[in-house]
């Protein structure tokens, strides 16, 4: 006992950290005071709560459950009958007025929630009915007796055609067209998914867009594929309603008539009225929201491309045509003077359209004149005088088109060229490792019509002539072309080809050919001038950025490279040494750690770019491999390696090669005639030197065979595949 106490005595004094007993500031002692504040602070969660929205959805839909279990009184079925009423005009104002389709995305939910709610009001309506319909048109609540009268008149049979119309409208014109109308908006926009996608990503790798609004865009694409493809399934909901309408005003009939003189005493003129009449009632308060959602639903899957409100948007459509008002006018000018035809009718309508059609065709005509004179009135501003220094400026890539080629940039078709050259600029940046810089696209009347310029740092690198018309055909085989047409040369590899029609592009696509577009054709010459000059595009900023753009864990070999081992100049060399041989840069991590190693024993940039080609060689490897991964090799002869070896002149790094020029001569010979054997064989084998030599014949053959691949012997991978086919 002693020891309980004593716990007892602790557990209170622990409270206060005082030792005094006494408990803290804010402290709950709802315990001792019977749960009071522990209460109160429930009931202001739960108030909170209710205050968020949180709950209220998810509490009316659990309502409109507990409606189809029990039994509703009248008074609280006439509330949800005229709330129903409400929720339905709500939604058809909202629809009508939204700018756009999502921003109404909830709308199938709502759709589907308005749906449940009537079919649960429908069932406890029926049970009312059923109950209580022999005691008199009230049974089943003010709201139902009040549509009763009001639509029939005194005469059942009026009231059962009008309901039976509205459902058939409902049914047969309204919901099945909205019902297609989302059908087909589902099936476009999933088909459009892709080509928008594209589109996205070919405006954030030409810098249009930032990341943040490339995620926004395919955020609401995807959002819009959600919304009609939630709207073509909810479509479904109302149908159903319309058919389950039909099916309880049928049951609520006969069920009712046989109850009411079975049980309820009724002879079957008075179980005919009294069950007719709130039958109708009830069927026209619950079709009527029905068909109001139908029209939204309508509305909202019709509402397509508008950019503004239903409202707005008719209203300058329609007003942005005065004469088709006036012709509507004289129409119903020329319907009143018929004989038989109410005059006043179509009179009336004349005189409104055509008062109508004038006073927008004279505000149409003052606003042009008020736009006229402002435009005559202004001052003709001076040109102002550009800046000396834009004159400096030089565009590193340009393409100048001739008039007839501008519809390649202009036109519709699904091969633009603006398109393509941004796609290269993906492609280029992903296998080389290289930003190609924005490409300025001009008209010049100076050029022939289908003529095109291509210029790399203001010098023209190329051009060609095309025709924008037609399909350009090659043989990949080198043997003459069959089809009609205009023969040509192709610009980019100077190969014999033909200008065909495009009628003959599944022959020609039979018979083996290569077929390319005039968009083709340009953006292929623009990709192999671009690689020819990858180096001279390298700039200094396009070096420091390209280091500022690595992962954060490689920012510390820059910071320990750059400028302490080399500086940042020489990286930029080394990168374009590297480029100029079209070695992609994209590994720039490893390229760091090569410079890195090679700076302990030498600042040379031709031996530093040496022992990074090293580091690569399973990158040059793979680069270089056939299909089946071997790498086809043309060995330097011993005899040739002592030449070059023997023809370095100068001391340490500053060797520069001094070879006769004879002896220079029967190398290129040699060279080429061994290649050009090969070649004809379909092989393209890698020339295979020793290292110290390798720059130097290097930069003999990329003179007159700047395709051919020069590597060292340690620039093969211990795990290449190689296969000798030759010897120099």
């Amino acid at each position: 006992m002693a020891e309980d106490m004593g716990a007892r005595r602790q557990a209170v004094a622990a409270p206060g950290a005082s030792g005094d007993g006494r408990e803290p500031a804010g402290a709950d002692t709802g315990a001792a005071g019977g749960g009071g504040p522990t209460l109160v602070a429930a009931w202001g969660r739960l108030n909170e709560t209710l205050r968020k929205g949180e709950l209220g959805l998810a509490l009316g839909v659990i309502a409109i459950l507990v409606v189809l279990i029990l039994p509703m009184p009248p008074w609280l079925l006439d509330i949800m009958l005229a709330f129903s009423l409400t929720l339905s005009t709500l939604v058809l104002m909202t629809v009508i007025y939204v700018r756009r389709s999502m921003e109404f995305n909830s709308f199938p939910m709502v759709l589907l929630i308005a749906t449940l709610l009537r079919l649960a009001l429908n069932l406890a309506s029926t049970r009312l009915i059923l109950a209580n319909g022999h005691e008199g048109t009230d049974a089943a609540g003010q709201v139902i007796e009040a549509f009763g009268g009001f639509i029939m008149g005194g005469n059942f049979v009026i009231g059962v055609i009008v309901f039976a119309i509205l459902v058939l409208v409902n049914f047969m014109v309204i919901t099945k067209g909205a019902t297609r109308i989302a059908e087909v908006s589902a099936r476009f926009t999933l088909d459009a998914m892709p080509g928008k996608q594209m589109a996205i990503d070919a405006d954030l790798s030409t810098g249009l867009i930032d990341e943040a609004e490339a995620k926004a865009r395919r955020e609401d694409m995807q959002k819009e594929a959600d919304f009609f493809g939630a709207m073509d399934g909810a479509s479904k909901f109302v149908r159903g309603d319309a058919i389950a309408g039909i099916l309880i005003t049928v049951i609520n009939i006969v069920g009712g008539m046989i109850i009411g003189m079975v049980q309820g005493g009724l002879s079957f003129g008075e179980a005919a009225e009294v069950y007719t009449r709130l039958t109708v009632g009830d069927g026209l308060i619950t079709q009527i929201p029905a068909l109001i959602v139908s029209v939204a639903a309508g509305i909202m899957v019709a509402k397509g491309g508008l950019k503004n409100s239903a409202e707005s948007t008719l209203v300058e459509q329609f007003s942005a045509y005065p004469r088709a008002l006036g012709m509507s006018a004289g129409l119903a000018l020329a319907l009143a003077l018929l004989p038989g035809t109410p005059f006043l009718p179509f009179v009336l309508l004349a005189a409104g359209a055509g008062t109508a059609s004038f006073l927008l065709d004279r505000k149409a005509r003052d606003t042009a004149r008020v736009a006229a004179e402002s435009t005559a009135a202004e001052p003709i501003a001076p040109v102002a005088e550009e800046p000396i220094s834009t004159a400096l400026r030089i565009d590193l890539v340009r393409l100048e088109l001739g008039y007839g080629l501008l519809s390649l940039i202009n036109g519709g078709t699904s091969t633009r060229l603006t398109d393509q050259i941004k796609a290269l600029r993906r492609a280029l940046a992903m296998e080389m490792g290289f930003v190609m810089p924005s490409v300025r696209i001009q008209d010049n009347m100076q050029l022939g019509a289908n003529a095109y310029v291509l210029f790399v740092k203001e010098v023209e690198a190329g051009r060609g002539d095309l025709r924008p018309a037609m399909l350009l055909v090659m043989d990949p085989r080198g043997e003459d072309i069959t089809l009609p047409g205009e023969k040509t040369t192709e610009p980019t590899f100077g190969l014999p080809a033909v200008w065909c029609d495009p009628a003959n592009r599944e022959e020609a696509m039979f018979r083996g050919y290569t077929v390319v577009d005039p968009p083709t054709v340009i953006t292929t010459h623009l990709t192999e001038l671009v690689k020819d000059h990858m180096a001279d595009l390298l700039s200094f900023a396009e070096t420091q950025k390209l280091l500022d753009e690595l992962d954060k864990e490689h920012q510390k070999l820059v910071a320990d490279l750059i400028p302490g081992q080399i500086s940042l100049n020489g990286v930029q060399r080394v990168l374009q040494n590297l480029l100029a041989e079209r070695i992609s840069i994209r590994d720039l991590p490893t390229i760091l750690e090569g410079i890195s190693e090679a700076t302990a024993s030498t600042r040379n940039i031709l031996l530093i770019t040496e022992h990074v080609r090293t580091r690569l060689a399973r990158q040059l490897c793979d680069a270089n491999s056939s299909p089946d991964g071997v790498v086809a090799l043309v060995t330097l002869s011993a005899q040739w390696e002592q030449a070059f070896a023997q023809a370095l002149a100068g001391q340490g790094e500053e060797r520069q090669l001094s070879m006769p020029p004879s002896q220079l001569q029967d190398f290129i010979m040699t060279v080429r005639q061994t290649f050009e054997r090969f070649a004809m064989q379909g092989e393209a084998p890698v020339l295979l030197t020793s290292p110290g030599v390798r720059p130097y014949v290097r930069s003999i053959i990329e003179r007159f065979r700047p395709s051919t691949v020069v590597m060292s012997q340690n620039e093969i991978h211990a795990k290449a595949r190689i296969k000798t086919l030759g010897q120099i």
